[in-house]
């Protein structure tokens, strides 16, 4: 396993990129409403990926044909926009998306209310969030991979949600998708040490029930086995020589 660990060069790219993305997202969130297709969602993501002169690095991904992974209720993860597919008042829909700048990524995800949603879809999505933050406590130079991993999974485990197993998180950089692998689940050994410099997507799959997850015929979209609401939140991260940096939070 080759972690890498980026200059201070590299680190301010990584930062424009996620402040870029950051933008991106928070002007998709506005447009979120009753009514609107997850396609439009792709669309406006796309536009807005490019406005800023950068790349989406989703689109073509391994053969992926959108821009911006819209995923409703039930779909976990990598949803397949499509103009009708309608967001309906009362649906949870996760964004997940990232864009190149100047060579360097960013990735990042979001899980959203429609409209006025159930109580228990509520803490869904507050409680993945919460997550994240709690796992993100371990992510500092010194300490091992895993105590990130073993630190979401104590925050879950008590409501008696599904941690999905079959996705996880994983470093960024040069290229969306680097080593190390993060799971989001306890691990019984620790993992490597962890660097300053090092740069990491964390990212929480949370569902409402089982953990188990189903790849639709399309060959992306990832769905509970049980139909039971799922929730995703992530941040592109960077290690310190003290607490983490979240190089894609932006302000409502």
């Amino acid at each position: 396993m080759a972690i890498t660990v980026k200059s201070q060069r590299e680190i301010e790219l990584m930062r424009e990129s996620c402040k870029l993305l950051g933008d991106v997202f928070h002007n998709m969130e506005k447009a979120i409403r009753p009514g609107i297709s997850t396609k439009d969602i792709d669309i406006l993501g796309e536009k807005l990926i490019r406005a800023h002169g950068c790349v989406p690095n989703f689109l073509h991904y391994n053969g992926y044909p959108a821009s911006i992974c819209v995923s409703v209720n039930d779909e976990v993860v990598h949803g397949i926009p499509h103009k009708d597919h309608i967001l309906q008042e009362g649906d949870i829909v996760s964004l997940d998306a990232g864009l190149i700048y100047k060579g360097y990524h960013s990735d990042m995800a979001r899980t959203f209310p429609v409209g006025q949603v159930t109580e228990e879809a509520k803490l869904l999505i507050e409680r993945t969030r919460q997550s994240f933050f709690d796992g993100i406590k371990m992510a500092k130079a010194g300490n091992h991979l895993f105590d990130i991993s073993n630190a979401i999974d104590a925050s879950i485990r008590p409501y008696g949600y599904g941690i999905v197993r079959d996705l996880v998180g994983h470093g960024i950089g040069t290229k969306l998708h680097e080593d190390p692998q993060i799971p989001n689940f306890a691990q019984k050994r620790r993992g490597p040490k962890i660097l300053a410099g090092m740069t990491f997507a964390i990212e929480p799959m949370i569902n409402i029930g089982r953990a188990d997850v189903e790849w639709l015929d399309d060959d992306w979209t990832v769905v509970t086995e049980d139909g039971s609401l799922s929730a995703h939140y992530e941040n592109t991260i960077l290690i310190t020589e003290g607490e983490p940096e979240i190089l894609t939070l932006y302000e409502k």
